[in-house]
């Protein structure tokens, strides 16, 4: 099966950033075949007109919890909301069929916004892998283990069993790569994290967890061990290149010397760590030493949406505020971050992140067609500052055209029915929690 791509503004994010303004893509199966400004029409079975539009790879959500779609929008401004709220009310109403619904809306939803790959930690993951492989996004994905009772085990070992048969029973699917995910340096001690990475080592697949995001986590490890979570990782042997970091919004220079010494990857969320008033990562201290850093929505609970445009935009604002530097961050730097730099934090540029033959064809076309994105003089700059998810009308994942002129293979209108039903005893529980708070 051939497909081409037409007239379309072709942003190919490989290495030397490449573009060509009335461009030509081929798929050919799951692969990009060709990618240039010269005409091919021989042998292809679909014709797809850009029209103008920007043709893209599909941008790269590193940081996710799909199962908490549920969750948006409450108990937003309690303080200390993790422990006093929502840990309380997961281990109350969790369920395989709330998880499995939910990352099924959060599929489409990313979908629909223009990402084709995600990273997700949650539980219940045999059915939020299923979710996936039904609504066709790629997927890292990694059962949580936290040392407490959760919605799915009784303790870490618990998790850590789960964890193990997830990677085992998913490790040869198409779209789902399994990985493992202890919570946080702060909600595991030494031992599961030794126990967590190990597994992670044998099946060769990554590690992400929470990382220098919570004052009360710093505090910790500071009147504990005098040292950083960072330092902390690397004194148990648990910092290395299959570590995803999230957040790292407290890291200093010698956190950073540490990452890069042992090729650690980072999963940046700039919404919801402003938005829980947790302050601003320094990713440009990381990109400075050379640290992968790709762009993370967080849960639905934390940053309220999966939109990565929105992500792009908050960067760019957090950051250039950071610094105070105009200059900082031009809008091609972040369309980056958001898909070759996602893709290299997560080992899969080689497949990914870009548009180059060869690789997977996962790729989006974003219509210029709304208000805010008239005139295109820039492409970048239109995408990070005036774009939104509602601007992406096609998205292929693995060459299968999964949104098509803004519509996924599956209703989000459905599924969105059928998580209603199912979150009946889960509204009354998180009111009951909220008044009490």
């Amino acid at each position: 099966m051939r497909t081409l791509i037409e007239n379309g503004w072709i942003l190919t994010m490989d290495e030397d950033m490449q573009e060509y303004r009335k461009g030509h893509l081929v798929i050919e199966d799951d692969r990009i075949a060709y990618v240039g400004d010269v005409t091919v029409h021989e042998d292809i079975d679909t014709i797809i007109d850009a029209d103008g539009a920007i043709v893209m790879p599909g941008m790269v959500n590193t940081h996710t919890h799909m199962g908490m779609i549920p969750y948006r929008s409450l108990g937003d401004d309690v303080p200390d909301r993790l422990r006093r709220f929502l840990f309380p009310l997961e281990l109350e109403c969790m369920n395989d069929s709330l998880a499995y619904l939910s990352s099924k809306y959060a599929a489409l939803e990313m979908l629909l916004g223009g990402v084709t790959t995600c990273t997700d930690m949650y539980y219940f993951m045999d059915r939020v892998a299923l979710a996936c492989e039904e609504t066709g996004i790629r997927a890292l994905l990694g059962e949580t283990i936290i040392q407490q009772e959760t919605c799915d085990a009784m303790d870490a070992n618990e998790g850590l069993q789960l964890a193990e048969r997830f990677i085992t029973t998913w490790k040869n699917s198409r779209l789902i790569t399994p990985m493992i995910a202890p919570h946080a340096t702060n909600t595991n001690d030494g031992n599961i994290f030794a126990q967590a990475m190990e597994i992670a080592m044998r099946h060769d697949t990554m590690l992400t967890t929470h990382v220098a995001e919570m004052d009360y986590e710093m505090a910790y490890f500071r009147d504990t061990y005098d040292m950083t979570p960072v330092e902390w990782l690397d004194s148990i042997h648990c910092l290395n290149e299959h570590i995803l970091a999230a957040h790292c919004i407290q890291v200093n220079d010698n956190d950073l010397s540490l990452m890069k010494r042992r090729n650690v990857s980072v999963a940046h969320c700039p919404v919801s760590n402003m938005k829980a008033a947790k302050g601003i990562a320094p990713v440009r201290d990381m990109e400075r030493y050379g640290i992968p850093v790709g762009f993370g929505s967080d849960g639905a609970s934390s940053g309220n949406t999966l939109d990565l445009f929105v992500s792009m935009r908050t960067f760019a604002l957090a950051q250039k505020n950071r610094y105070q530097d105009r200059a900082l961050y031009p809008a091609k730097e972040i369309v980056r971050i958001a898909t070759l730099g996602g893709a290299k934090a997560l080992h899969l540029d080689h497949a990914i992140g870009s548009l180059e033959k060869g690789k997977k064809a996962d790729i989006i076309l974003v219509n210029c067609d709304s208000p805010s994105t008239f005139p295109l003089h820039d492409p970048y700059s239109t995408l990070v500052y005036g774009a939104n998810a509602a601007n992406v009308s096609d998205v292929f994942v693995d060459g299968v055209h999964v949104v098509q002129q803004r519509r996924s293979r599956i209703q989000l209108r459905d599924v969105r029915e059928a998580l209603e039903v199912e979150m009946h005893d889960f509204y009354e529980a998180a009111q009951r929690i909220l008044t009490g708070l």
